[in-house]
């Protein structure tokens, strides 16, 4: 990755970086590349392997897991900026699961080798506590969808997966699919085709080939608490 480049996007996603040796800085830019993902392509998992750390420089991937009936429970989404340390099993040894991270859309990454990064992790301790504290804050938003799947019913998850949508884009209508709600919600088609009519009977959305329109914020909202 080029020299000046690399050290400008460090010094943004790194809290470390200014405390770096200039020889540790030139080392981690030296295993870096930056690579361009296709809508659906796959960027890690699937066989256990280290990709690295994942810093997202435009686009929208997600991470997911799958299931041996091929069900997929999506974990998180990562936008530009956002840092991925959980496909870098080689750097945090208690990743023993396989997360899959796929492009939602285009999208340019830059991908810092794993084994590199594991190596400055062993030289430098505030890389190692900056890299489990990113892991940490995952397994947070791991487990939130977690305790949706076990503990919630599927109208107040979709509830919440369709005001945070609405939230996040500042817009009421969501061009989803209603296969794209069953994988971020970890449900299935039919059951989310299902509860969609339900919410349209009750006046809360509209929905079609153009995707979800959300027609009564309250009523969306009440659903939530």
């Amino acid at each position: 990755m080029e020299h000046t480049a690399c050290y400008q996007l460090f010094a943004r996603t790194f809290p470390f970086w200014a405390g770096l040796p200039e020889a540790e800085k030139r080392f981690l830019c030296q295993h870096t590349a930056t690579a361009t993902y296709q809508k659906g392509q796959n960027i890690h998992g699937g066989s256990g392997e280290c990709t690295g750390c994942i810093v997202v420089k435009s686009g929208c991937v997600r991470a997911y897991l799958l299931s041996e009936e091929g069900r997929e429970v999506t974990l998180y989404r990562l936008y530009p900026g956002d840092l991925c340390m959980l496909s870098a099993s080689c750097v945090l040894q208690a990743i023993t699961f396989d997360v899959l991270i796929d492009a939602e859309e285009e999208s340019c990454c830059h991908i810092i080798a794993g084994g590199a990064f594991a190596q400055l992790a062993a030289r430098q301790l505030e890389v190692e506590n900056f890299a489990l504290g990113v892991a940490v804050s995952r397994f947070s938003d791991v487990m939130w969808v977690m305790q949706q799947i076990l503990f919630m019913s599927y109208d107040k998850r979709l509830a919440i997966f369709l005001w945070d949508e609405m939230v996040k884009t500042g817009s009421t209508h969501l061009p989803l699919t209603q296969g794209q709600v069953a994988k971020y919600t970890g449900s299935a088609r039919e059951v989310v085709s299902r509860m969609l009519k339900y919410f349209a009977s009750e006046g809360i959305v509209t929905h079609g080939r153009g995707g979800i329109d959300i027609t009564d914020r309250e009523k969306l909202r009440s659903l939530t608490v």
